[in-house]
């Protein structure tokens, strides 16, 4: 086990880790990268929605699809603490360990998405994220959620409080998107799962709760709630 591994296996029975910490008014920054994603023998063109949360002078990047230049100028001269990932299809990792070494930062993915991250990369991710885990970025903590169907290791990020947010706002990768569930139907995915993910640990939250999606539009939990 690593030394980050060792760290957040104890930090996770407190939820909170002491790397993290408040610096100031949070934000969140967003561009689109466009690129391709391939499973199962197939490939199909995407776009992917990149998200940096923080402040002024750190932040955390939530996936690293296909440009990390394009990445690099959304998070401008930031600390990049962690490089957090939904998921670990190719099309939103496979530019974490580049990105990683260009930052100096972590690369934390769910452990029961190996399988799946192993498909495009050798050498495993820096370091592990679990459910209920607290992340907390600039004045907001970002919790993970634990959402298994799309992938085996799917996770989102939420954040109860966050500013120009009343409602809180969730990160929810492939989980959940405007219109319903991720995609279901290929290797690692499970349909009947995604939708138990999402009926008890998405839809649990505040109905003016903002979706920030992997791919595609904000949605809001109470708008998908009938999409379910």
């Amino acid at each position: 086990m690593s030394e980050w591994d060792a760290e957040f296996e104890v930090e996770s029975e407190s939820d909170e880790d002491p790397d993290f910490g408040p610096h100031g008014d949070a934000r969140i920054d967003h561009a689109v990268a466009s690129g391709t994603f391939t499973l199962d023998g197939q490939t199909f063109d995407v776009e992917n929605n990149i998200w940096v949360v923080g402040d002024d002078a750190e932040c955390v990047v939530i996936d690293a699809p296909h440009d990390v230049t394009e990445i690099l100028e959304v998070i401008a001269n930031r600390r990049v603490i962690a490089i957090l990932c939904t998921h670990g299809h190719d099309d939103h990792v496979r530019y974490a360990p580049d990105l990683g070494l260009a930052t100096d930062a972590r690369v934390l993915l769910h452990p029961d998405d190996l399988p799946v991250w192993r498909l495009t990369h050798r050498a495993p991710p820096s370091g592990s994220l679990h459910d209920h885990q607290v992340i907390p970025i600039a004045d907001v903590d970002l919790r993970v959620i634990h959402t298994p169907g799309h992938t085996p290791g799917s996770v989102c990020f939420y954040a109860e409080e966050f500013p120009g947010y009343p409602a809180g706002v969730v990160f929810t990768g492939d989980t959940l998107f405007e219109g319903g569930p991720g995609a279901t139907g290929r290797s690692f995915s499970d349909h009947d799962q995604i939708l138990e993910s999402i009926r008890t640990k998405l839809l649990t939250l505040p109905d003016a709760t903002v979706v920030k999606t992997g791919h595609g539009p904000d949605t809001t939990i109470g708008a998908e709630r009938d999409n379910v």
